[in-house]
């Protein structure tokens, strides 16, 4: 216990961010205590600016500072393939690799019922929308959905569901590859990666 409320109740909080235990929580506390009033000021002032001025595109639901985000007001993405990812952060990595130029549809989460977070916590009823839309409505009409969930036991469950409201849709439903990552040496790969890399296999 650090005995001083105000320097608990901020360790506390930085310790809540994702991978940030209570030890890197209390070193950062005391980084901010010992940098200059004006490094406190700027951090809130970034904090609150972004609450305020950041929030989910209505159309996939990736954060933007826009009414939508520049990968829906790209009109030269194709609108017949759909990427569905867990977070909005997992877009900029699929973008890194420039493989992907479809759309994107972002569920904030995945299936986990160990977490009480069920498929209506997600965004899929308007994945089904979208869907939808794209086949009785006025949207163009998605050809294939692919899931780029993690390779755990939450995206396996998510993938696993989001497959079967899917059927009778008539959409090609696939999954990123995963398996042993470039470069990698396979003495040191764990059991999991490695059946993953066989299930996954490609023919030569």
């Amino acid at each position: 216990m650090l005995h001083i409320p105000a320097l608990e109740k901020l360790v506390h909080e930085l310790s809540r961010l994702p991978g940030i235990g209570p030890k890197t929580a209390q070193r950062l506390a005391y980084h901010i205590l010992k940098s200059k009033d004006s490094f406190s000021t700027q951090l809130s002032e970034a904090i609150q600016r972004v609450q305020s001025e950041v929030h989910t595109c209505m159309s996939c639901f990736n954060y933007t500072d826009r009414v939508t985000c520049r990968y829906c007001e790209d009109s030269h993405r194709n609108n017949e393939l759909l990427c569905l990812v867990e977070e909005p952060s997992d877009i900029e990595r699929i973008e890194s690799s420039g493989a992907f130029r479809g759309r994107y549809h972002v569920l904030h989460g995945s299936i986990s019922p160990l977490e009480g977070i069920t498929a209506k916590d997600l965004k899929i009823p308007e994945l089904m929308t979208k869907i939808d839309q794209g086949i009785h409505g006025d949207r163009p009409q998605i050809r294939e959905v692919i899931f780029a969930f993690d390779a755990d036991l939450e995206g396996d469950t998510t993938a696993l569901y989001l497959t079967k409201v899917l059927q009778g849709k008539e959409l090609k439903i696939s999954r990123i590859a995963h398996g042993i990552p470039m470069g990698s040496d396979i003495d040191f790969i764990d059991d999991r990666t490695m059946g993953r890399a066989l299930e996954n296999r490609v023919q030569l």
